[in-house]
């Protein structure tokens, strides 16, 4: 009987057409993600009021250092799990699958019990107001208590790419989103829970979705299971696992300093108007770079199968194919900013002065954007 899930076509196929099929869905699965806070802000603003929407904008690095834990989890037992699979070490693929398991466990719950501890101080250091903080502080304790799940969930997404199964790995990410964009509504207008109903909408997606990843990973035909015998910690899988991931986690770590310290700066030199401001040249500037790592996610399978395989012919071929890519992804952004952006941001405000705002700074941000593709 043949395996589920089976990931030896990472060292057979066609690279070009293995990249596509990787970063395809990948790409989709990052771009619908981002689609979490778009979803929430849309509901929250009509639904509980704008003060809410700051409440929200407020929580937003706590999100991203969130994520940087979660993705120094996945990204690195991911592309170990590639290494092993490319060595035809499934005994030790086995492994990793349980030790992440356990150590999103152990990660999420000690994330949380100290975040709860000092929720407020930091949100006030985040820049939240005595009229904000309420509404801060009842979106993240509902998000901190399902802070496990979102780690696990994330885990088992980026293992699900690293054994072959991309497609899947963007349906549980999109129905995701789904679940998250029906749910809100419900239980803000109908069951009146204000902006705890965003989080408790977006907790149980994930939760729903992560009843569906160890249901295929507990499939007996599944080409790696999660097994009883695999959760014990293994020290070497774990270093390995977090020093592999350290970079990605180090990215979003120090994206969310940046913009707690320019959020900060921006309030007391220049106001509301250019923390607006600063707000949209972000999402303009964050789309580009959330595409690329897609792509990287997409090169991840491949590149580690065949080093782990030590075919370096089929390692540089994923590798060019992903930077041509990247650069061109960025420098789109570059064109886009450079050229057209007083339209890019129209699409977001019909205020005049913000607009002026938003020109300059949009053309700063992205100056150096044809090499970051390369960069990342």
């Amino acid at each position: 009987m043949q395996q589920k899930g089976s990931p030896t076509a990472l060292g057979t196929e066609n690279v070009w057409r293995l990249l596509l099929q990787y970063a395809i869905p990948s790409v989709i699965a990052m771009t619908a993600s981002s689609l979490y806070n778009i979803t929430d802000s849309i509901f929250i603003g009509k639904g509980v009021g704008a003060l809410a929407i700051s409440g929200l904008a407020i929580t937003f690095p706590f999100m991203n250092f969130a994520a940087a834990l979660g993705a120094m989890v996945g990204v690195g037992a991911a592309t170990l799990m590639s290494l092993r699979l490319g060595q035809k070490d499934y005994d030790s693929a086995n492994h990793i699958l349980g030790n992440v398991f356990m150590l999103n466990i152990t990660l999420g719950i000690a994330f949380s019990v100290i975040m709860l501890a000092f929720l407020d101080p930091i949100l006030y250091f985040f820049g939240a107001s005595a009229d904000t903080l309420p509404y801060a502080h009842d979106y993240m304790v509902v998000i901190l208590l399902g802070n496990v799940i979102t780690h696990m969930y994330m885990g088992l997404n980026a293992l699900l790419r690293a054994t072959g199964r991309p497609r899947v790995s963007m349906t549980t990410t999109i129905l995701a989103v789904i679940i998250n964009a029906i749910l809100t509504p419900i239980f803000i207008y109908v069951f009146d829970w204000g902006i705890k109903g965003a989080a408790w909408a977006t907790v149980i997606a994930q939760a729903i979705m992560l009843v569906w990843q160890i249901k295929i990973f507990r499939d007996p035909t599944s080409f790696i299971q999660l097994k009883r015998s695999s959760l014990r910690f293994r020290k070497k899988i774990i270093i390995d696992s977090l020093s592999i991931g350290m970079s990605p986690f180090l990215m979003n770590a120090t994206a969310s300093v940046v913009v707690i310290v320019i959020n900060q700066s921006l309030i007391r030199h220049g106001g509301d108007l250019a923390v607006g401001a600063y707000g949209i040249i972000n999402r303009v500037a964050f789309f580009f770079p959330m595409i690329v790592l897609g792509l990287t996610q997409g090169m991840q399978p491949i590149v580690g199968y065949n080093y782990g395989a030590r075919n370096g012919e089929r390692v540089n071929k994923a590798l060019m194919y992903t930077i041509l890519l990247a650069t061109g992804v960025t420098t789109l952004g570059f064109i886009m900013g450079e050229f057209i952006p007083r339209q890019v941001a129209s699409i977001f405000t019909n205020d005049g002065e913000l607009i002026d705002l938003v020109v300059p700074g949009l053309r700063t941000v992205v100056t150096f954007f044809p090499i970051i593709g390369f960069q990342m």
